[in-house]
C-alpha cells in the first residue's frame, strides 16, 4: 500500500534546507522565509491526496507558526530549497542535553518515580490500553492511537485477504511536537516493506537544538525493528515490521498520557479509551466457535479461504511454540492464525508479549487472561476473570453434581 501524499517529500526537502536556520542572523532570515514559502507552496501540491494525512495537517499548522515567528511574508520568492549536507560534529552528535530535556531529572525531581504506562498493537489488530484493558478490534482505515500534548501516532489499517473484514496495520505515522529548547518537530512514517531508522528528514535525533539527543532513534534489527528515545517525555516506542504488517508499543509516564488540552475531544484516542463499541471484535464468542468447528471463523459471513488452512488444533500447537502460557496473547495468536492463515501473526503476538516484558513497569500485569469488553461510558472495564476462577468453579459445579 502505497499513498499518492507526498508531504514527506516537502518536510525533508524543508528541514535539509533549514538544518541550523533558527540559529542565523537577522541579515540572513530572508533566506529562511525563502525556504518556508517554499515548504507551503510544497503542500499545496499535495494538499488533495493529503487530506486525511496527520503529517500533512500538522505541517500545515506548523508552517503557518514558523511564518508569524519569523515576520515572514506569504508573499515572496519560493524557490526551490537547496540541499545541505550536515558537517561532522553536527548536533547529530550531541550529548550536552539541558537537564529540562531530561523527564526523570527535570519534572520529577522531590517527587517519586513516575507511573509508567504501557499501550500495544499487533496482529488482526489486537489493542492493549493504558488501562491494561484487551480489545481485538476492526477499525479499517486510519485511526488515532495516541493524541496529546507532545506527539500524535496514528495508524493505518488495511484488509489482510481480499473480501475479508480482517486487518493490520499497514501504515504508521508518529509526529512529536516542537518541546521548548529540547527538540524540534519530528515526523516518524513507516509503511509496509519499508521501516525507515531514520525521521522523514533523514535526521536521527532531535534536530539542532541543545537537547537534540533527548529523542533518538535506533536500529535494532535493520529493516524489521526500530526504537525511538524520547527522553524529555519519558517515553520509549518500539516498531517492528513482522511479515508484511507493522506493530506498535509505548512506554509513556501517566503524566504525558493525560496531558491534553481538551479531555472530551480525546474520545477516538485509542490507547487511552479503547476502540468505539461498534468497531470491537466479541473474541470469546468468535473464539468458542473457532474451538468447536476447527476452522476459521471471522466477523463476516463466508469469507475467502485463507491460503494456508490451520485447524484449531495445528493453530493452538503452532501458537504455544512462542507462547507457552495461554493467555491473551496466546489466545490473539490463535485466532489471528484461523482468521488469516498467515504464520507471521503468530510472531506478530510473540514480540508484541516481548514488548510487553521490556516496557511494562508493573511484572504483575504482564499476562492478561480474560478479554474485557468496555461497556461503561468512556470504555472503561474491570480486568476479566483469571482462568484459574474457572477452574475451581467447575470444581465446585462437579462436586455439587455429585452431591446429587
Amino acid at each position: 500500500v502505497t499513498s499518492p501524499c507526498k508531504i514527506l517529500k516537502c518536510n525533508s526537502e524543508f528541514w535539509a534546507a533549514t538544518s541550523g536556520s533558527h540559529h542565523l542572523g537577522t541579515e540572513e532570515a530572508p533566506e529562511f522565509c525563502t525556504a518556508l514559502r517554499a515548504y507551503a507552496h510544497c503542500t499545496r501540491r499535495t494538499a488533495r491526496t493529503c487530506r486525511g494525512d496527520l503529517a500533512y495537517h500538522s505541517a500545515v499548522h506548523g508552517i503557518d507558526d514558523l511564518m508569524v515567528q519569523h515576520n515572514c511574508s506569504k508573499d515572496g520568492p519560493t524557490s526551490q530549497p537547496r540541499l545541505r549536507t550536515l558537517p561532522p560534529g553536527d548536533s547529530q552528535e550531541r550529548s550536552d542535553s539541558p537537564e529540562i530535556c531530561h523527564y526523570e531529572k527535570s519534572f520529577h525531581k522531590h517527587s517519586a518515580t513516575p507511573n509508567y504506562t504501557h499501550c500495544g498493537l499487533f496482529g488482526d489488530p489486537h489493542l492493549r490500553t493504558f488501562t491494561d484493558t484487551f480489545q481485538t478490534c476492526k477499525v479499517q482505515g486510519a485511526w488515532p492511537l495516541i493524541d496529546n500534548n507532545y506527539l500524535n501516532v496514528q495508524v493505518t489499517n488495511t484488509p489482510v485477504l481480499p473480501g475479508s473484514s480482517a486487518t493490520a496495520t499497514s501504515k504508521l505515522t508518529i509526529i512529536f511536537k516542537s518541546f521548548q529548547e529540547c527538540v524540534d518537530q519530528k515526523v516518524y512514517q513507516a509503511e509496509m516493506d519499508e521501516l525507515p531508522a531514520a525521521f522523514a528528514d533523514g535526521s536521527k535525533n532531535g534536530g539542532d537544538k541543545h537537547g537534540a539527543n533527548s529523542l533518538k532513534i535506533t536500529e535494532k534489527v535493520s529493516g524489521q525493528h526500530i526504537e525511538i528515545q524520547a527522553k524529555y517525555i519519558g517515553t520509549t516506542i518500539v516498531v517492528r515490521q513482522v511479515g508484511r504488517y507493522l506493530t506498535f508499543a509505548v512506554r509513556m509516564p501517566e503524566e504525558v498520557v493525560n496531558a491534553v488540552e481538551d479531555r472530551d475531544s480525546q474520545g477516538l484516542y485509542l490507547c487511552l479509551r479503547g476502540c468505539p463499541l461498534n468497531q470491537q471484535i466479541d473474541f470469546q464468542t468468535i473464539r468458542s466457535a473457532q474451538a468447536t468447528e476447527g476452522r476459521a471463523r471471522r466477523k463476516g459471513p463466508s469469507l475467502p479461504a485463507p491460503p494456508e488452512a490451520f485447524t484449531y488444533e495445528t493453530a493452538t500447537a503452532k501458537c504455544r511454540e512462542k507462547l507457552p502460557v495461554e493467555d491473551l496473547y496466546f489466545q490473539s495468536c490463535v485466532f489471528d492464525l484461523l482468521t488469516t492463515g498467515d504464520v507471521n501473526f503468530m510472531l506478530a503476538a510473540y514480540y508484541a508479549f516481548e514488548d510487553v516484558k521490556m516496557l511494562h513497569s508493573n511484572k504483575d500485569k504482564l499476562h492478561l487472561y480474560e478479554r474485557t469488553r468496555d461497556l461503561a461510558p468512556g470504555n472503561t472495564a474491570p480486568t476479566g476473570t483469571h482462568p484459574t476462577l474457572w477452574v475451581a468453579l467447575l470444581c465446585l459445579s462437579q462436586c455439587w453434581l455429585c452431591l446429587l
